[in-house]
């Protein structure tokens, strides 16, 4: 095995440099990966914009094989070096309340909030090269597994771009399925049609939902079709269409039970799915832009909004499975892949300036090295 590891470095913002960095020892309680793919999720579009964090190697959808391990990290993972494996963003304590009672992803270990130079952020692609041992992202060819890490076993025989897409995946579990509640006889609306709208539509899909519309904007008609075939009933243009009026005509007047809006924006995006929610609706909002609204505007409706923020360890697990089923062609979301020198461009494609026709892409760290 190597002694060093590339890596694809922001050293300002949009601007990457490739750097060599030692392989760390592995203690007996931690881990190495050998990156294979890293998917860019959509903060990154964001994140390389901001140096908030420091110097660091970004890339936090991260799946590899197990280059070494130490002996309680084996036992208590479950896994072996050779097995192939997804590590979720976060880097959790696992002592603390939140850790406790099932919410990891809060827990202050793992936080963006309240962190110094003496007591860093550890969460995957966030945290800076200058705390020890530095390969904290997946934007690079090795990865330290953290004594925290939250680890998942992925079938051998899954395409690399698609098994990349499992985080994004698990969020679509999470928001429409744990957040939202769709299940069996449901009629779900997912507002925007991008890498987590899909998701979600497939997570509807296979809780039961009964009826799943999916609206975007008229630039977004490649995407809605890829919806359809991943189990939309209806897509809605709302450049053409007005979608409140379109669910109420799908739905007989029932409305959505389900609202899971990832449009990202949007001036009246959350407007909208009140007045579409059905009478016990849920409406979710991972994905919202800074929309005021009024709460007298619901009408007579016992209606619950919830914010929803990442997934949680079972969700993550619905995903891969899933995912390795073969149901679903996700080769038609996991668009492009890219090597490390390629990476800004890879970010701005998921941006939709780069590469036409990206969804979601992954970064292959040993490619054109």
């Amino acid at each position: 095995m190597a002694e060093k590891s590339a890596a694809s470095v922001i050293v300002a913002p949009r601007q990457f440099e490739i750097r060599e960095f030692d392989l760390p020892d592995i203690p007996p309680d931690g881990g190495l990966l050998r990156v294979e793919r890293c998917g860019i999720c959509g903060s990154d579009v964001h994140g390389y914009d901001r140096m908030g964090e420091g110097v660091r190697i970004m890339g936090h959808e991260n799946l590899g094989w197990v280059a070494k391990i130490g002996s309680e990290a084996s036992k208590r993972w479950g896994v072996k070096e050779g097995d192939r494996v997804a590590l979720e963003e976060y880097v959790p304590c696992g002592s603390c309340e939140l850790c406790r009672t099932g919410y990891p992803r809060f827990c202050p270990q793992t936080s963006s909030f309240g962190h110094t130079g003496e007591n860093p952020r550890l969460w995957y692609g966030s945290t800076p090269i200058d705390v020890d041992p530095a390969l904290w992202g997946g934007y690079s060819q090795y990865m330290y597994m953290h004594p925290g890490a939250m680890v998942h076993k992925v079938p051998d025989h899954v395409d690399a771009s698609e098994a990349a897409f499992f985080l994004p995946f698990s969020n679509g579990y999470e928001w429409a399925v744990e957040y939202g509640g769709a299940s069996i006889g449901k009629t779900v609306v997912v507002q925007g049609p991008g890498q987590q709208g899909l998701a979600a539509v497939i997570a509807a899909r296979e809780a039961g939902a009964s009826l799943i519309i999916v609206s975007g904007l008229g630039r977004d008609e490649h995407r809605l079709e890829i919806a359809r075939r991943m189990g939309a009933d209806y897509t809605v243009d709302v450049e053409a269409e007005d979608l409140v009026e379109s669910v109420m005509r799908y739905t007989g007047g029932h409305g959505a039970d389900v609202v899971v809006n990832v449009t990202g924006g949007g001036r009246e995006t959350v407007k909208e799915g009140i007045d579409m929610a059905a009478f016990n609706g849920v409406v979710c909002l991972p994905a919202a832009g800074n929309e005021t609204i009024s709460v007298g505007g619901t009408g007579r409706k016992n209606l619950t909004m919830k914010w929803c923020h990442g997934h949680s360890y079972r969700s993550v697990e619905r995903a891969i499975t899933t995912i390795a089923s073969g149901r679903y062609p996700i080769s038609e979301i996991s668009t492009h892949h890219f090597g490390l020198k390629d990476l800004k461009y890879a970010i701005d494609s998921v941006g939709g300036i780069g590469a036409p026709g990206a969804i979601h892409v992954s970064i292959d760290p040993w490619m054109d090295l």
